[in-house]
Formats: structure tokens, sequence, C-alpha cells
């Protein structure tokens, strides 16, 4: 089956040596929970951030809210063709069951994950729909075994959306960065087997996420 990987995506919980800062305490107060219980936001936590290690790399649940949105709506994922998994920039992975409704709501999306972190598991009916383990990429991806492991990047060798598509195959990995700027990690880089541009223009990671899969299910389906 193949798997899609959100590499080292902008979602944790703030971290310890930010919990007293005046912007984290003031929003988790208006938020009814602990400071160490809400997730790393830079549209509220911004003063707080300032300066701390992969700044531009953290911060952004609302990218990986949107990145997961598309990959679930989609054939390919309603059909259990496509595993997905969100690995965090603090080394954690989630792993998303079958036929996981993610909810649309950023709000709702935000206090859902804000409890899998407290509680590791989130279950329905008896049925475990996300869960969260302490796993580095490598970890993940010796875990997955993959055939073939395929990073988006514009640090790679040009290829359109459907060339890529041709590329990959029912035993490979698509691995697309969950955070707004920079690049993968070197250890990251080093596992990936085909780096790909997509276009000189820089795409968003929802929408090189949705036309890759939507290209790839036209080799698949059609």
């Amino acid at each position: 089956m193949m798997s899609l990987i959100l590499a080292e995506s902008a979602l944790e919980l703030v971290p310890e040596n930010l919990q007293n800062h005046n912007s984290v305490i003031s929003h988790a107060q208006k938020l009814k929970k602990k400071p160490s219980e809400i997730l790393l936001d830079n549209s509220w936590h911004f003063a707080a951030m300032k300066g701390m290690n992969n700044e531009i790399k953290r911060g952004r649940p609302d990218l990986v809210h949107f990145c997961i949105l598309e990959a679930t709506t989609i054939p390919l994922y309603q059909e259990n063709r496509i595993k997905i998994y969100i690995h965090t920039i603090d080394d954690k992975v989630i792993y998303l069951g079958e036929n996981v409704k993610v909810p649309k709501s950023y709000h709702r999306f935000e206090g859902l994950i804000e409890k899998l972190f407290l509680e590791k598991t989130i279950e329905s009916d008896g049925n475990t729909l996300l869960e969260i383990k302490d796993r580095s990429f490598l970890e993940l991806i010796d875990e997955i075994k993959p055939s073939k492991i395929i990073g988006l990047s514009r640090n790679g060798e040009k290829h359109s959306f459907e060339n890529t598509a041709h590329e990959m195959n029912d035993n490979c990995c698509l691995v697309v960065g969950g955070f707004q700027k920079g690049h993968f990690s070197e250890n990251i880089q080093s596992r990936i087997n085909q780096l790909i541009s997509i276009d000189d223009f820089s795409f968003e990671a929802h929408v090189v996420i949705a036309r890759l899969l939507y290209e790839y299910e036209k080799t698949i389906f059609m």
C-alpha cells in the first residue's frame, strides 16, 4: 500500500521552556487549558517563539490540517489505498486509521490533536482512529519498508505532477514537508531515493498533495 508522510510537521504542544511566556499563558487561559496542553501556534505565540530552534519550521498546525483534509477526502484514501502518517518536528508520529473523518473546522481539529497528544489514542466504537508514538522519521521508514521513497522539495530534480505520478507505485512512500519554510533536514534527505521539484513555482504542501494524489489516482482508477 502506498504511504504518505508529512515530515517534520509543525505540529507540537508548547515546549516546556515557552510555557511561562505571557502570550502562551494568555492563550491557554482563553482556551481554559494549561499551557502544556495547547498546540504551539505562531499566530498566538509569535513573541514566545522568536529565536527558538527551527523557528521557521514550527508553530503552524493549520498547515497540517489543510494537508490532512486534502489527503483524507479523496477516493485513494476512502478505498484504503494509502496510509497516512504525520511525523512531527519533535520526532513523534501520528498514525491515521482507516476512514477517519478529519474535522473540517480548524478549531475542532486543534482540540482533537491536543486530546491525542495527552491521551495517545483516539478511539470510536472500538476502532483506533488516531494514535501517536515517539518515533523518528528513520524509525518510521524502517517500519513501513517502502520499495521507493520520493521526496518533494524545491531542491529536487524538475518533474511535472503527471510525470511524478507515473514514478509512484503501490509500495512507494511519498514524503512532503509539513512546515511553512525551509528544507528537509539531512537525516530525512539521506533516506529519500528520489528528490523531486514540482515546477519552478513554490506550491504550498496541501496543493502539492492534492494535485499529485489526483494524478496518481488517474493512473490507477482511470
